[in-house]
């Protein structure tokens, strides 16, 4: 996905659960346990998009950090300028490692909120 996103002129960004265990973000740039990360050539160094973890280095704020997160807290991938890509849902990530803090169910009617690709 990454590389079709790039071979389109696209910019490739992902969403993360940075409450996930083994994922190294900036903390400060963490807005209600996720972060969007650009995994552009332009915005990256050192990319690796390996079989478990992405990593990479970038900057943010001026300040350069070491990025890691493993693919089992990648909630999706979609492209900048149009929206498009894939949201990842429980079904369809391989089993991982649990949260080590507790799941509190949403609030209101108790439904878990449903993503969809929409093309």
């Amino acid at each position: 996905m990454h590389e079709w996103m790039l071979d389109n002129g696209l910019t490739p960004h992902i969403v993360v659960d940075a409450k996930r265990e083994g994922v190294q973000v900036p903390e400060p740039h963490v807005k209600d346990g996720k972060i969007v990360l650009n995994v552009s050539p332009s915005a990256t160094r050192s990319l690796s998009l390996g079989n478990d973890f992405v990593r990479f280095e970038a900057r943010f704020g001026g300040v350069s950090y070491g990025i890691e997160v493993p693919l089992v807290a990648v909630l999706g991938v979609y492209a900048r300028e149009n929206g498009q890509g894939m949201i990842f849902s429980d079904d369809d990530s391989p089993p991982g490692p649990e949260p080590t803090s507790p799941v509190t169910p949403p609030t209101g009617d108790n439904r878990r909120p449903k993503l969809k690709v929409v093309k």
